[in-house]
């Protein structure tokens, strides 16, 4: 157990789901899954998580919203996929205005899939993340350089991932 991996604090965001699996992560974090025992602990701000659980899917509406979060976030940093749209659009991946999981926005570190999701599964998720943010406190402790996309906050890349959508439904 490295040092990150101690109490490390998870931000939850809601891309555009049925609100099943926010439901789902509410309820790991009461007392009968109870997350808070690994020492996991909800927050608010960006600046001070170490995990970024995701529910929903994208679209053209919170891809923005979800890099700029994702870009708050300090190094090391984990992204954790909740239920199958985040995973891959679910249901709604032929909506006109979805562009589909998580991984089209920012990279995604952990899959959980399932819907809804269940609150053993977002445990056992997030835990791996955990093992992943050890894994990454290792590799910045070694001198490695963990880099965002380039891409990340470009509008440009942003709109032209819009314009393919849009050329892919006519």
């Amino acid at each position: 157990m490295g040092y990150n991996s101690k109490s490390p604090w998870l931000i939850h965001y809601d891309g555009s789901s049925c609100n099943g699996c926010d439901i789902e992560v509410l309820d790991s974090l009461m007392p009968l899954y109870d997350i808070e025992r690994f020492g996991i602990i909800n927050t608010g701000n960006p600046k001070h998580a170490d995990i970024f659980l995701v529910t929903g899917s994208i679209n053209a509406q919170n891809i923005r919203v979800v890099r700029h979060i994702y870009s708050q976030m300090l190094e090391p940093k984990v992204v954790v996929a909740c239920g199958i749209c985040a995973c891959t659009g679910g249901v709604f991946r032929d909506a006109y205005n979805v562009i589909g999981g998580v991984d089209k926005a920012i990279p995604v570190d952990v899959y959980a899939p399932g819907c809804a999701v269940r609150p053993e599964t977002i445990i056992d998720a997030v835990l791996k993340g955990v093992e992943i943010l050890d894994e990454k406190a290792r590799r910045l402790e070694a001198g490695e350089v963990l880099r965002d996309p380039d891409d990340l906050l470009d509008d440009e890349a942003v709109n032209a991932r819009l314009a393919a959508m849009k050329a892919r439904e006519k």
